[in-house]
């Protein structure tokens, strides 16, 4: 199986070469992601459990859909391609631009775009990837995390924050 290759950045998210996933994540060197968040109709955000397979946070509760930024690829181009890999599905409207997070330990040195869309799936989940998805409500998710943290991935706490910092969140 051929490895997916990266471009590394610098800490201006300026393309400074292309390096192999196990070189970057070795190494710990910056390089980009994107996180999409899809709500449903009743302000319910859908969740995705990641695979035991993963190599980071397996069986972590995470965002709708996420993943790294291939060489050559915008943030935009990976958050729509990653919908489609993840959940065999396709927005019917453009995905809106939320913020960008910078690297950190949280972020796994990664420089993550998060994107929010509207929709109710159907999704099929890639389950290489996802264990299970869920529907859950804001409130119901903000109980879970402060009562269980560590059953979310660094990552989607720190979208999670931001996300109540900037007054994102439905009601």
């Amino acid at each position: 199986m051929q490895e997916d290759i990266f471009d590394v950045v610098d800490e201006n998210d300026q393309v400074t070469g292309q390096m192999a996933r196990s070189e970057v994540h070795e190494k710990g060197l910056m390089h980009r992601a994107v996180h999409v968040l899809i709500f449903n109709g009743e302000g319910e955000v859908f969740m995705q459990k990641r695979s035991q397979n993963k190599d980071t946070w397996p069986g972590a509760w995470d965002s709708s859909c996420s993943g790294h930024v291939d060489t050559g690829e915008d943030y935009l181009t990976a958050a729509l391609r990653e919908l489609q890999e993840e959940l065999s599905w396709q927005p019917q409207n453009e995905l809106e631009s939320l913020f960008k997070l910078t690297p950190s330990d949280e972020t796994g040195n990664e420089f993550i775009e998060v994107y929010r869309t509207v929709g109710d799936g159907p999704f099929r989940l890639n389950l290489d990837e996802i264990e299970v998805g869920e529907w859950m409500n804001i409130p119901n998710l903000l109980e879970r995390v402060e009562f269980t943290p560590k059953k979310f991935s660094s990552v989607f706490r720190l979208i999670l924050d931001r996300l109540q910092a900037l007054q994102l969140l439905p009601k």
